[in-house]
């Protein structure tokens, strides 16, 4: 064996080696992760059985009530993804952005007739975590970006009718209307106390003492701060 071919020997070897190793980084790039299969393979029903919850928790129905009453004529919807009225550019990449605010709910909407957002409402709980006040906050610098309006309703210390519709009245430059008179023929409804309030409501919560409450709606904040390989 000649110079020549001791050299290239060692050359050949490491050749063969890089070619090996290069071939198996392939063959798991198309590899399947073990995960993907696991979920492709399961079936929607039977992976997550389903069961039906309620949209809103009192607090959220109490706030419903009160803006409805102190804003007739206006829409009012609940649990509204912000996905559904925030747009944003798709040039970073509009899923990752869905996953990081676009699947939270703002708690009201105060809509116009057309639909227009004019203003949210977020209903906080005095004990709330860590976390569920980090996300409020996120949901609100969001919405602030966006050029939404966001009102803070603490649970337990609701403001009254006239309280809202003075303060939204303000905010919105007058276009809230008046609350509509009673005509000589007819005798206005007095409105109904949020005290009064509470006990309707509580009367369905009696009814249906054994529903499923709402899917809490810091159900995912786990998944959502944990890494990505570490969501469950």
């Amino acid at each position: 064996m000649d110079f020549a071919d001791i050299i290239a020997l060692p050359a050949l070897a490491v050749a063969l080696l890089l070619a090996a190793t290069l071939a198996l980084v392939r063959w798991r790039q198309r590899r399947p992760a073990p995960r993907a299969v696991r979920r492709d393979t399961l079936d929607t029903i039977a992976g997550w059985p389903p069961e039906s919850a309620r949209v809103m928790t009192i607090s959220e129905r109490q706030s419903y009530e009160l803006l409805r009453r102190a804003l007739p004529g206006f829409m009012v919807l609940a649990q509204v993804p912000l996905s559904r009225f925030v747009r944003v550019p798709s040039r970073n990449g509009y899923g990752e952005w869905l996953q990081r605010v676009g699947h939270l709910s703002a708690d009201l909407l105060l809509c116009d007739a057309g639909s227009r957002v004019l203003a949210v409402i977020d209903i906080r709980s005095p004990q709330e975590t860590e976390r569920s006040r980090k996300r409020h906050e996120r949901i609100a610098k969001v919405l602030k970006s966006a050029g939404i309006r966001v009102h803070v309703w603490m649970e337990g210390s609701l403001p009254g009718i006239n309280e809202i519709r003075a303060t939204l009245g303000a905010e919105l430059g007058g276009a809230i209307a008046p609350a509509p008179s009673a005509s000589a023929n007819s005798r206005s409804m007095p409105l109904i106390p949020v005290a009064e309030i509470e006990e309707i409501l509580a009367e369905g919560d009696h009814a249906a003492r054994d529903a499923m409450e709402p899917v809490p709606s810091a159900f995912f904040d786990d998944m959502e701060l944990a890494p990505t390989g570490a969501r469950r």
